[in-house]
């Protein structure tokens, strides 16, 4: 079974080849590995890798955490293979097809996140509505969204950002993001985490702005 896991890891040369070396000792393969981010001397990674079956995640945990200094954010099931052209393919999928850009954007967020679901919400006279949503969004509907509008990217604090408590469920690590004006924002969600890294709002921000400007909103 194929799992995610995201780890910290000392910007260091070499500490990615201690942890595939403590990661082989435990019969775990290595499938695929994104950076996500680098800050302070630390480099945030996601690592893709085949546990084989009858063994346990904890497994990848212990093998990881072996070596000093590395740290395991979460480790969740993952399905798909890792892409880093994931991006650039939705833009292409995007413009070739602009009447249905908007929906294949929503659907498109969450492979590429390694996300839950996305929606694309709008607040008008202080209602909120959806203009897309992917599939395994929520399926309550926000009245009102009062962190809107937004004027940069941020991860939805229950305590502190009001949305419907089933957006929340399951742990649900949420992002939101301005979409082609303040008033419109894309919404991600992931279930599970793990939470929502600087760099991948700056991300969600970057391709929000590129699409709506494809799609002329």
């Amino acid at each position: 079974m194929s799992f995610l896991i995201r780890v910290q890891v000392p910007d260091q040369p070499g500490m990615l080849g201690a942890i595939a070396t403590a990661l082989g000792h435990a019969g775990v393969d290595i499938l695929g590995l994104d950076v996500v981010e680098r800050a302070e001397d630390v480099a945030i990674d996601d690592l893709t890798v085949d546990l084989p079956n009858g063994r346990p995640p904890d497994v990848l945990i212990t093998a990881v955490e072996s070596i000093p200094g590395v740290h395991v954010e979460s480790v969740r099931p993952h399905t798909g293979k890792l892409d880093t052209h994931r991006e650039l393919e939705l833009i292409e999928e995007i413009s070739a097809n602009p009447a249905d850009g908007l929906q294949t954007f929503a659907d498109g967020i969450p492979r590429i996140f390694r996300a839950g679901w996305a929606l694309v919400v709008i607040q008008e006279d202080r209602r909120a509505y959806r203009l897309a949503e992917s599939q395994a969004s929520p399926e309550t509907r926000a009245g009102s969204l009062p962190w809107l509008p937004l004027t940069k990217p941020i991860v939805l604090d229950p305590s502190v950002h009001w949305a419907p408590e089933p957006w929340f469920e399951l742990d649900t690590e949420l992002a939101a993001a301005p979409f082609a004006s303040k008033d419109k924002a894309l919404v991600v969600g992931r279930p599970g985490g793990p939470g929502f890294r600087p760099s991948e709002l700056a991300r969600l921000a970057h391709l929000g702005g590129i699409v709506s400007t494809i799609l002329g909103l």
